[in-house]
């Protein structure tokens, strides 16, 4: 009753929402096109070249959702400052510890250790960039982020699951065009990336949620 007798509490309650689920559809859209463009370079054979490749693009990535984490909880900045570019760096260091972790062990119990792993690296990257975008710490930010990491290291486990244990396709007939004929494949990594891209919007849409409440 409160609520509705103060209509500016509902309208700014709706306008944190929905700032929150833009955000967290940003953020979890960067997420997903950085690592899964790094993924599907470095996963399985790679060389020099591509592993540089993916090594960039995952780097690039991590900075514009961190861009996007801090033009969400405080304010638009620099995205080149150094504790931003630091904060960018572990988030990069933290899926390459992942795979290799993971490629190292092999197997199931490589997928679950690296897994496992993943959550605490994230938690602690969650961590540092409340620090890094100089959150005040309330009840809402003081709380660990366990859940939206554990959120994202298993879209992470799914993605590579797909890529190790997992060899299917699926192809449309092939549709005869004037001058070419069109073939639609979908393999078992895609499914794997989008599944990774939802989760990643579950993480992330928890995180700006408790973030943003008063």
């Amino acid at each position: 009753m409160s609520v509705i007798r103060q209509p500016g509490v509902l309208g700014r309650t709706t306008q944190r929402r929905v700032l929150g689920v833009t955000a967290a559809l940003s953020a979890a859209a960067v997420e997903a096109v950085a690592v899964g463009l790094w993924f599907t370079l470095v996963v399985g054979t790679r060389t020099t070249s591509t592993a540089l490749a993916g090594l960039g693009i995952l780097f690039c990535g991590s900075l514009l959702r961190a861009g996007v984490f801090g033009a969400t909880v405080s304010e638009v900045g620099d995205l080149l400052q150094p504790r931003r570019l630091g904060a960018a760096l572990v988030a990069t260091g933290g899926w390459i510890v992942w795979l290799l972790i993971a490629e190292r062990i092999g197997s199931v119990l490589g997928l679950i250790v690296a897994t496992i792993l993943l959550a605490g690296i994230l938690v602690g990257q969650f961590e540092l960039e409340r620090h890094v975008f100089r959150l005040r710490s309330t009840y809402g930010t003081a709380r660990t982020p366990l859940i939206p990491a554990l959120l994202l290291a298993v879209g992470a486990s799914t993605l590579l699951a797909s890529a190790w244990f997992t060899d299917w396709a699926v192809a449309t007939p092939p549709l005869a065009l004037e001058v070419t004929t069109l073939v639609i494949r979908i393999e078992a990594l895609q499914v794997g990336v989008v599944v990774f891209a939802l989760f990643a919007f579950l993480a992330h849409q928890q995180r700006f949620e408790r973030l943003l409440d008063p």
